[in-house]
């Protein structure tokens, strides 16, 4: 299982089936994050935890990190995990997780790649949890923030009163000022999150890039309020392919 993939023939009427080479897994608190390779091209996917699925999987898994629950599985062998000390970043602070560092690294390659010239980078991935990591030009971590993301928010306040219960987020986003409850919910979280990013990036004076699941709800806020926001949706995972090509 899960080792070809299907990709449309430029006439539109047959697929062309491609086998993989090798993958990459993180492990996140509510989804799964692959990086397969297709010959020399990299694809990425996100997916709900599915554990039963690693007893079937073909594709050879160079490489896995995990910052959420570890299934018992012998293809998760203990030797492919990459951790903390694998990331080339400086002065890490101990339990910093490891897709912090693997985004931030994304990054600095990303802009190192596209010869933007800045004094450092602020990292956004707004998964379960929005962290916020600054680093240095040279590698430096140099601190960040963790916010609740949207759904965390959302769950938050329907466990914690009588009569509110979790809507749910539309790909849509609600106005300013809804009139119904559950759109007032989804602003407020929405809300909460855009002022942090849009003062954080203030304060840093520093590029902000961003990627993670809500990614896009955040970019077009961020945009519609003239904040320059530079997107890549698989910073984490692309940081993991180099880390692995180094190390293997």
């Amino acid at each position: 299982m899960w080792h070809t993939f299907t990709r449309p023939r430029n006439d539109g009427r047959r697929y062309l089936t491609v086998t993989a080479v090798r993958s990459c897994l993180l492990i996140g608190n509510s989804r799964w994050h692959w990086a397969i390779e297709e010959i020399s091209n990299w694809n990425f996917l996100h997916t709900k935890p599915e554990p039963q699925k690693l007893l079937s999987l073909t594709v050879p898994l160079t490489a896995w990190a995990a910052v959420g629950p570890i299934p018992s599985a012998n293809i998760l062998h203990s030797s492919r995990r990459l951790q903390i000390e694998d990331v080339p970043l400086l002065d890490v602070p101990k339990g910093l997780g490891i897709d912090r560092a693997l985004g931030a690294w994304g990054a600095l390659k990303k802009a190192k790649e596209m010869g933007m010239d800045a004094d450092g980078l602020l990292v956004a991935d707004a998964g379960t949890v929005l962290s916020l990591t600054r680093i240095k030009a040279n590698g430096t971590f140099a601190g960040g923030q963790l916010v609740p993301g949207l759904q965390l928010q959302l769950d938050a306040m329907a466990k914690g009163t009588e009569n509110l219960t979790n809507p749910g987020f539309k790909p849509s986003n609600p106005p300013t000022f809804p009139f119904t409850t559950a759109d007032a919910m989804r602003r407020g979280s929405l809300q909460a999150l855009i002022g942090t990013l849009i003062e954080a990036q203030r304060k840093a004076m520093m590029p902000l890039w961003i990627c993670g699941g809500d990614a896009p709800i955040l970019v077009k806020e961020l945009k519609e309020s003239s904040i320059d926001v530079i997107h890549h949706p698989n910073l984490v995972l692309e940081g993991m392919v180099n880390i692995q090509q180094q190390l293997n």
